[in-house]
């Protein structure tokens, strides 16, 4: 089922746009809230494949998508086109996180990171090498979870004195035991196999509060992909994620020993709820020195991440110039050379 929007003034497209939060016609600027946008102006077309080919209302021309893709825009007239089909049942998200960014100003932004790169070369820091820039609606599962953990290990405290000739150091050991409960809300797990895991974990925050109920007018001008794998395939991913932060809390109620050895630690970790969501993501593709580079920026707050080429002489002189703090440059360069994302 392909779905476009009209402009109930003079049968133009209707786009939401970042800025606003609103339709827009494309025609005649007439703008519409997404909550009272009458079925009346909402076209659809119905396929007998579900798969791959969908006919353009706007045009006529037949769109050609992957399998996986639930908006996209007519390679021929230009319409944003979303496949409702494609959004239902298992498959319709819960939430959605609309843009705030528009393209333009996305693409300012990003012209604005890549001249700060102080590593990179001249010519990439230039920023006139743009490929193409896409909003993706990518898939994520959002988890509430509830961990607890059971801790069982000893402790250390050292001391050293001096009695007489002799100078004694006194080593006490302390039994140390900890059950705690910890709950974590909307933890991000993107469930697309196309995007690369690491890349979507440093956009890094997004901001939940602003999550509205799933329409599908939030995704015409968009693309929008659907998910690859449900809340229980990716739970492992989750477990992992939070690993991180479950070991930090625990470090922080065992303090004063001068060493801890852990005999045993425990951590099971439940699902509550998952919510299967679609937030925002710029993508872009940067050209340069006849190699294509990916970068992504969060379509909420306008972080952007990826990895830019280095100039060597850069790296060079920048070592140098602070080689002063040797073991500090040292551990820098290591991470950038090691494939760091910035």
């Amino acid at each position: 089922m392909v779905i476009h929007y009209k402009c109930p003034n003079c049968g133009g497209e209707m786009l939401f746009e970042s800025n606003t939060g609103l339709l827009t016609c494309q025609s005649c600027g007439r703008t519409d809230n997404i909550e009272g946008f009458s079925d009346d102006y909402v076209t659809k077309t119905f396929s007998e494949e579900e798969a791959k080919e969908y006919q353009c209302e706007n045009c006529g021309a037949v769109i050609i998508t992957d399998a996986d893709t639930t908006a996209t825009a007519c390679s021929f007239c230009g319409a944003a086109v979303v496949l409702g089909d494609r959004l239902s049942g298992i498959l319709a998200p819960a939430k959605v996180l609309p843009f705030t960014i528009s393209k333009e100003e996305a693409k300012a932004a990003f012209q604005k990171w890549c001249k700060n790169g102080r590593l990179t070369p001249k010519g990439f820091m230039e920023a006139n090498r743009i490929k193409g820039i896409t909003g993706i609606y990518v898939p994520f599962w959002l988890y509430d979870l509830d961990s607890d953990a059971k801790v069982d290990a000893v402790g250390t405290k050292v001391r050293t004195y001096t009695s007489g000739d002799y100078i004694y150091t006194e080593t006490k050991y302390y039994d140390i035991y900890r059950d705690i409960d910890l709950n974590f809300q909307k933890v991000p797990v993107d469930a697309s196999e196309k995007l690369n895991d690491k890349l979507m974990d440093k956009l890094e925050p997004f901001e939940f509060k602003n999550l509205k109920d799933f329409k599908t007018p939030y995704l015409a001008g968009y693309i929008a992909e659907k998910y690859n794998y449900d809340d229980n395939e990716l739970f492992p991913r989750v477990e992992l994620k939070i690993d991180k932060y479950i070991d930090s809390y625990i470090r922080s109620t065992i303090s004063g020993y001068q060493s801890v050895n852990y005999h045993n630690k425990r951590i099971n970790t439940r699902n509550k709820n998952s919510y299967y969501v679609l937030l925002p993501v710029w993508m872009f593709y940067y050209d340069y020195n006849k190699s294509e580079h990916v970068f992504a920026m969060n379509g909420q707050t306008g972080k952007v991440v990826g990895k830019p080429p280095l100039s060597f002489g850069k790296i060079a002189t920048w070592f140098t110039s602070i080689a002063g703090g040797g073991f500090i440059a040292l551990k820098l360069i290591s991470w950038l050379f090691l494939g760091g994302l910035i």
